[in-house]
C-alpha cells in the first residue's frame, strides 16, 4: 500500500543514510555508513561562514570491521562536515568499540562509550541503527548459506517483529521447531 497523497508542501530538509556490507578477502568483514543532511535553503553560521542550499550540514562516516560473531574487530569514523568545528573530536571514541558484539547489549554499550557529551548523537544513532543492521543483513544470510551458522539455533529473528512472531506462519513455515502457535 502506497502512503496517502501528500498536502501541498514544501521540501526543507534532507537526510541521506548510505550503508553498505562488505565480505573482506581475510574472512572478516567491513560495514561502512554514511550520514549527509542538506538544506534546500542558506543560513547563517558563524563556524563555517555559511552554509548554502545543497551544501552538506553534516556528512559523517563510519566503518566497523566484525568477525563472523558481529564482534567489533575494529571501528573509526569521520565527520567530514558538520555545523561546529569540534564536532569531528568525538570520532576518536570508536576505537573504544573494539571487543563489542553486536547483539543484546549493543545499544546499552554504545551509550555507555557515546552517550551525552562523550559523543555525536548522529553517529550514535547511525552506529545504533542502520549500521547495527546492515551489519546482520549483510552477515548472518551468508554464514547461513556457507553452512557456518548453527543450524539449529533459535533464529535472533524471532519475535522481533510481526512477521517473526513465534506463533505465525513466517516461523512455522521456516523454522518450525521454534514454532509455538496452534
Amino acid at each position: 500500500m502506497s502512503l496517502s497523497k501528500a498536502a501541498p508542501r514544501d521540501h526543507i530538509h534532507t537526510r541521506e543514510i548510505v550503508c553498505r556490507g562488505y565480505r573482506r578477502k581475510d574472512g572478516l568483514w567491513d560495514i561502512e555508513a554514511s550520514l549527509i543532511d542538506t538544506k534546500t535553503y542558506c543560513f547563517e553560521n558563524d563556524h563555517r561562514d555559511g552554509i548554502a542550499a545543497g551544501e552538506p550540514i553534516h556528512h559523517m562516516l563510519m566503518r566497523l570491521t566484525l568477525d563472523d560473531e558481529m564482534v567489533v574487530q575494529s571501528a573509526e569514523a569521520s565527520t567530514e562536515s558538520s555545523p561546529y568545528r569540534i564536532c569531528g573530536n568525538v570520532t576518536g571514541a570508536f576505537a573504544e568499540l573494539t571487543g563489542l558484539k553486536i547483539g543484546p547489549g549493543w545499544r546499552k554499550a554504545i551509550h555507555r562509550i557515546m552517550g551525552g557529551v562523550c559523543g555525536c548523537t548522529h553517529l550514535r544513532d547511525l552506529l545504533m541503527g542502520p549500521a547495527a543492521v546492515t551489519a546482520y543483513q549483510t552477515i548472518i544470510p551468508i554464514r547461513r548459506r556457507d553452512g557456518s551458522g548453527d543450524p539449529k539455533a533459535r533464529p535472533g529473528t524471532l519475535n522481533t517483529c510481526h512477521a517473526y512472531a513465534e506463533d505465525g506462519l513466517i516461523v512455522k513455515q521456516q523454522w518450525p521447531a521454534f514454532y509455538t502457535g496452534d
